[in-house]
């Protein structure tokens, strides 16, 4: 069993086809056959079935799969490593982020990274929540990822900065003369929740967080992204909560941003499965230059009030 005959192997899964996957993999259909089989001896039975439209997985071949995936991104990413550690800079970085940084934060570190690397070439992977985020990374599929603090990280994890959770209502908003509001004020109003609102303590943050004001929030609708929610709230739909830097940077100030008494902040960190290097260090630097240093002044990490937990805002 090779690295290339799973690397073949995945290339015929996704693309469902031995023909496309052999135009993917600019090899000759024979020649893919032949590697294809040649697996399927060293690993004792069928891995696919060739069906008259496609091809699908084998029982075998589903308990396969998984474990070919890491080997091939495994290989990808150490490669990658391998030559940003030698300071190759024609190589490539990928990086993956929860939606709210890769829309809030990331877009000036990219510009300012490509201004000083333009010859390595950044692939922005996004995931809807920091669970899919810590999964896709263990799987190999990015250097490094952007985003909360994971819990029981086996790897390496490296604090950036912290982002400031806000509360963001219309311009005609009772409050919007204020800069500050408590959760008990808003107990009677509408909410504009996220389907990327982290869960707590077996509880989705705002229903935690409101739980302990003394109160159940009320929904009025359920947004997909951080940015629609924002969107939402601006026109008048219900209260919502974003990361500022949704706010301000990538959604526009067409809104009121109020800031909850105490304020939520959360740190951001980077994590990977290896300590980074080269490139991916170059990165990491970038990225703690251009995000606010860890300790500024701030409510604690974890208050215990009746407005919750910082470390569990949304995302």
């Amino acid at each position: 069993m090779s690295l290339r005959q799973m690397e073949y192997f995945m290339a015929v899964v996704d693309e469902a086809s031995f023909t496309r996957a052999a135009e993917t993999l600019h090899v000759t259909q024979s020649a893919l056959s032949h590697q294809i089989k040649s697996l399927e001896r060293s690993v004792g039975g069928p891995l696919l079935e060739r069906m008259p439209r496609g091809v699908r997985l084998t029982p075998m071949g589903r308990a396969f799969r998984p474990h070919a995936e890491l080997a091939v991104r495994s290989a990808a990413q150490a490669r990658r490593a391998a030559r940003a550690a030698a300071g190759a800079e024609g190589g490539e970085l990928h990086v993956a982020a929860v939606h709210s940084v890769a829309v809030g934060i990331l877009p000036d570190v990219f510009a300012r990274w490509r201004a000083a690397h333009p010859g390595v070439l950044l692939h922005l992977h996004e995931y809807a929540t920091t669970e899919a985020l810590e999964e896709e990374v263990e799987r190999g599929t990015a250097d490094l990822a952007v985003g909360p603090a994971p819990r029981d990280w086996p790897g390496t994890v490296v604090p950036v900065g912290e982002e400031e959770i806000v509360l963001v209502v219309p311009f005609d908003d009772r409050f919007a003369g204020r800069t500050t509001v408590t959760l008990p004020e808003l107990a009677d109003r509408p909410w504009v929740r996220c389907a990327m609102e982290p869960v707590v303590e077996g509880e989705r943050f705002l229903d935690l967080v409101c739980g302990r004001a003394g109160f159940r929030p009320r929904t009025a609708v359920f947004t997909e992204h951080t940015s629609t929610a924002v969107r939402m709230a601006a026109a008048g739909v219900g209260v919502c909560t974003a990361p500022s830097h949704i706010v301000g940077g990538a959604v526009g100030e067409d809104c009121v941003v109020l800031t909850p008494d105490p304020p939520w902040r959360r740190p951001l960190t980077v994590f990977a499965r290896v300590p980074p290097t080269g490139a991916a260090e170059a990165f990491v630097d970038l990225l703690r230059t251009t995000w606010p240093a860890p300790g500024a002044p701030a409510a604690p990490a974890q208050p215990q009030d009746a407005c919750g937990s910082v470390g569990a805002a949304a995302g």
